[in-house]
């Protein structure tokens, strides 16, 4: 380069063990077992606490981790500040060896590691949390290390565990140093919490647990180990472990455990049901954590590979190079803005976030390269930029050209070293796809002496460009990059297939304004072009600037192959994606009057979304399915779940308590767990079938095609079965006693030929617990059956919202139409009546005219018959009045024109007394409203407490038989709480806050 910008091969300093080994960096996959047991020429250098502390960067999770240990073992009274378990649980390349180093060195040798940049941040932040300083010895703990990757079941290591052989034994043996007599003595004790903790608290110091891979051990190790007893002792003591470093003070145990939804450990069915068991038991005692983020990237790199930071008047010199290209408006529109160059913004910061490598090439490690299934993400990433700036290096110290930042055309795959990094990272899983690629890469890019390859060839014969020495290696650098696209699979996550034009004329681009975007163009027609350029490159046509061509390096798969491609690079969003809309197709509501489907919201907590979306529908029966990718049921990953449907059945506490009224009348369907995990790999299946259907090289030959065909619809077909068995949970408001508490009850069906998708399926089984009626069952007797004493005097309209909100109540196959068949046939068989305002009842002469909204007719227990004659109580034979004016002829008393005499003054109506019987006080229907500011007048605050204190007067001696309304007041905080309990004691659901 011809330039006074200090290059970065000068600037940084690249550390010696990767000169060493020129490039080849050997100790990125740390391993606690080396760095805790190893002696002599095998001990790696990380296992020193001060070398670990250099080389690593303090990423804010990897503090947060070492600050809850700290303060665990080592915070002294301060010590309940911090968790006493965590669970390392990200995929293979996350860095949890690299932690678990960290947290041995911490305890270990605190006082050398909080020397370092990551000691005094965990320092730091442990002050911030206990509010005084750490003691720099944390107390002396003492670490036990039980690295289970190192270790096999039932074989213990004399020179390691002595005597030891179960887990407990080889636990007891670190724990007492070798100490024999106090490891006899707590031997036998192997599921006993008490004798366990008595155990630790003998060592009297601090203790730190770390368990590495646990399940290496508890899956396949103890299946191979072939000793039922040992696996039920191990598993009896990690169970008992769990629960007592709870209770312990100053202990802190750290276990190592690949979440079971990324880990492909295939495992028999004895070993799965111990890591459930054990995934059930982290989930209770302890909390899941990360030590890396995508965001650390470029930190972690910089640190890993180099010793010193570079200069910020490098840093700006640098982003200042690149700034007339960046800018260049032809530039701008034909690449920038085509590509989506978000970096641009923020220019000084990312190449002092990135430096040396350019942005471009760090967001494609972190957003899609990162996302790639078999991607270790820390850890391949590391290799391959290890031996690019290695590499780089050498080209640079040699005179030779080297870019002022690395991009994503810059990996030299000239070097045989950088070419095997990447083909070995798992962006490529196939063995044969990874030996087309290295052979590719040879053949189209370039050689393992840069003198040959179609890229290389055309760099070395462009001789008269002007900008030759700004960039000598413009098609090796293009094809590179589209090397990268392709090997990742037919689709790039987020981008589409290979790379577009406008990222490939990117690639090529050098801080010189003498290479134009009119280079750019011709470079990279070139290189395509059928004739002279890469022959094994697909090409899809452009159609505008919307849609530019894309490139694709193709090795001629197989279906199969091209399947497996594909399939790592589906994206966790986009499998649930598929599993929502398979969901929404497979439901039915059946006899339920509406469906609805509740898709999730990652972002928010599932209580948050479940209270926010609308749920509670007024009478109406609802079939409500939970989208399995937030809300599923058992397998220790409920908890969230569970606490979201308490919330949304008005089953909450405190704030939490939702003024939920028709929470009786919604019925969830509910994903399994583990059978979720079933669905969401088919789903992953599915959706590379399809993709690969979609492909070009399948939909041009017709054998793929007629392949591809037939898988997609066989994929297709476990899917939905699949995701019908996954819904195997249906979740209900229940009251069975009428005057118990309402909970939230559960039905589960093992039976693979039922699906809670199915809303007759549910109906049916919620019949059979007596939630529902089913068709035809609700009878005139029912609704008596059903009915309390003090449902009669109801409103029409208060009885149909009963069905529909109250648990005690079955809802019914017809809702409104079943309501009112039941009561019309009730007022016909005179089980109950229907009357008016008055009292007066009410003739219903068809079913349709039982008016279920009205809120002026009530139900009422049957009135007696009255004779139509003598409106008498209905009787047999004739009416007693006529018989005596037959009896006298028809001719009146005597004395009967002068009025009644003697007794019969008393008497009438049959011989009762009207003074002794005076006719019946009717009831009176009370409606006001009312508004009023009581801090501006005494007197209306006087008033209304005598108006409620009638009302408590009426209520307490029962003379009001009906309630219906809302109270809106502002009161102070004490009175609020006596009334909130007051209302919670009523089962009336309310709204309190402050104001």
């Amino acid at each position: 380069m011809t330039t006074s910008v200090t290059p970065w091969w000068k600037a940084l300093k690249i550390r010696q063990e990767i000169l060493n080994a020129s490039g080849q960096i050997d100790d990125v996959q740390m391993s606690l077992f080396r760095a805790v047991h190893a002696t002599g020429a095998d001990r790696p250098p990380y296992a020193d606490a001060g070398y670990y502390g250099d080389i690593t960067h303090p990423t804010e999770r990897l503090i947060d981790l070492l600050t809850e240990i700290a303060v665990r073992v080592g915070g002294g009274e301060d010590y309940l500040k911090a968790r006493a378990v965590t669970r390392l649980d990200q995929g293979m390349g996350g860095g949890k060896s690299h932690a678990c180093i960290g947290a041995f060195h911490l305890a270990a040798a605190p006082e050398v590691l909080l020397a370092t940049e990551l000691g005094e941040r965990v320092a730091e932040r442990a002050r911030a949390k206990m509010g005084r300083p750490l003691a720099r010895d944390l107390g002396q703990p003492h670490v036990v290390v039980l690295p289970c990757d190192n270790m096999t079941a039932g074989a213990g290591v004399k020179e390691l565990d002595g005597p030891a052989v179960s887990l407990h034994e080889r636990f007891l043996w670190r724990l007492f140093s070798k100490d024999y007599a106090l490891y006899e003595r707590y031997q036998p004790f192997w599921s006993d919490k008490h004798k366990i903790a008595e155990a630790i608290r003998a060592v009297n110091r601090p203790v730190l647990i770390i368990v590495d891979e646990i399940l290496d051990y508890i899956g396949n190790g103890l299946d191979g180990s072939n000793k039922p007893d040992l696996a039920a002792q191990d598993m009896a003591f990690l169970r008992a472990l769990l629960d007592t470093v709870n209770d312990v003070p100053h202990v802190a145990m750290l276990v190592v455990m690949i979440a079971s939804d990324t880990d492909k450990t295939a495992l028999s069915a004895a070993a799965k049901e111990r890591r459930d068991d054990l995934n059930s038991q982290l989930e209770r005692n302890g909390l899941p954590a990360t030590v890396t983020e995508v965001g650390d990237f470029a930190d972690i790199l910089r640190r890993r590979l180099f010793d010193t930071e570079p200069a910020r008047e490098v840093l700006a010199a640098t982003a200042a190079l690149y700034e007339p290209v960046l800018t260049d408006r032809v530039w701008g529109k034909h690449v920038w803005e085509q590509i989506g160059a978000d970096w641009r913004r923020n220019w000084s910061d990312e190449v002092a976030a990135c430096y040396p490598f350019h942005p471009m090439l760090m967001a494609l490690a972190k957003d899609e390269w990162s996302r790639v299934t078999g991607f270790q993400r820390v850890r391949s990433t590391i290799r391959i930029f290890a031996a690019t700036v290695y590499a780089l290096q050498q080209r640079g110290k040699a005179g030779e050209w080297a870019p002022a930042l690395i991009g994503p055309g810059d990996l030299p795959l000239s070097d045989s070293t950088v070419r095997e990094a990447l083909l070995g990272s798992g962006l490529v899983e196939d063995d044969r796809t990874i030996a087309n690629y290295r052979s590719l890469a040879e053949i189209e890019i370039v050689n393992h002496d840069g003198s040959t390859g179609t890229a290389r060839r055309q760099d070395l014969e462009r001789s008269e460009a002007p900008w030759i020495e700004a960039n000598p290696y413009a098609a090796e650098r293009a094809a590179t990059f589209i090397f990268l696209a392709s090997i990742v699979g037919t689709l790039r996550p987020g981008r589409g297939r290979g790379a577009s034009a406008p990222e490939v004329k990117a690639v090529t681009c050098v801080p010189d304004m003498r290479y134009t975007i009119t280079d750019a163009d011709s470079v990279v027609d070139e290189l395509v072009d059928q004739g002279r350029g890469i022959s094994a490159l697909d090409i899809v046509r452009g159609q505008g600037n919307n849609k530019p061509a894309r490139y694709f390096l193709s090795t001629r798969l197989t279906h199969r192959m091209l399947v497996t491609n594909i399939r790592r690079t589906i994206t966790e969003d986009e499998r649930d994606q598929v599993i929502s809309e398979f969901a929404q197709k497979l439901a039915s509501n059946g006899p339920f009057r509406e469906l609805k489907f509740l898709p999730a919201e990652l972002q928010r907590t599932a209580t948050d979304v479940m209270a926010t979306s609308g749920l509670d529908t007024a009478y109406t029966t609802r079939l409500i399915v939970l989208d399995p990718a937030q809300f599923s049921l058992r397998n220790g990953m409920e908890k969230s779940t569970l606490e979201a449907l308490t919330v949304a059945m008005g089953l909450g506490q405190g704030a939490q308590r939702l003024p939920v009224q028709w929470a009786s009348s919604a019925v969830y369907a509910v994903a399994n767990t583990q059978r979720r995990s079933l669905a969401r790999s088919l789903a992953v299946e599915y959706l590379a079938r399809q993709r690969a259907l979609a492909a070009p090289e399948v939909q041009n030959d017709s054998e793929l095609k007629t392949t591809g065909t037939k898988e997609l619809a066989a994929a297709k077909d476990q899917l939905e079965k699949a995701l019908k068995r996954a819904y195997q949970h249906i979740v209900f408001l229940a009251q069975p006693d009428p005057d118990g508490e309402r909970y939230l009850d559960k039905l589960t069906h093992d039976d693979d030929n039922f699906t809670a998708l199915n809303g007759t399926a549910v109906w049916k089984a919620l019949a059979a617990r007596d939630k529902v009626f089913d068709v035809g069952e609700f009878t005139p007797r029912a609704l008596q059956h059903n009915l309390r004493d003090q449902d009669y005097g109801k409103t029409l309209s208060d009885v149909r919202a009963a069905f529909y909100s109250a648990p005690r109540l079955p809802l019914l196959y017809g809702g409104d139409r079943d309501l009112q068949q039941a009561i019309y046939d009730a007022v016909n068989e005179n089980f109950v009546s229907i009357i008016d305002g008055t009292g007066t009842e009410v003739a219903v002469t068809a079913p349709g005219q039982v008016n279920l909204a009205s809120t002026s007719l009530r139900l009422a227990k049957p009135q007696p018959r009255a004779c139509p004659a003598c409106s008498e109580p209905a009787h047999e034979g004739p009416c007693v009045t006529n018989s005596v004016r037959e009896a006298s002829g028809g001719a009146a008393s005597p004395d009967s024109s002068n009025g009644p005499t003697g007794s019969d003054s008393q008497k009438t109506n049959g011989g009762h007394s009207d003074t002794d019987t005076p006719p019946p006080a009717k009831d009176k229907q009370a409606a006001f409203s009312f508004t009023s500011n009581l801090l501006a007048s005494a007197d209306s605050a006087d008033g209304f407490a005598a108006l409620f204190r009638a009302f408590y007067m009426a209520l307490d001696e029962r003379q009001i038989s009906y309630l219906q309304g809302t109270i809106q007041v502002v009161l102070n905080a004490d009175a609020a709480e006596q009334i909130q309990q007051r209302l919670q004691d009523l089962g009336i659901a309310a709204n309190f806050k402050e104001i």
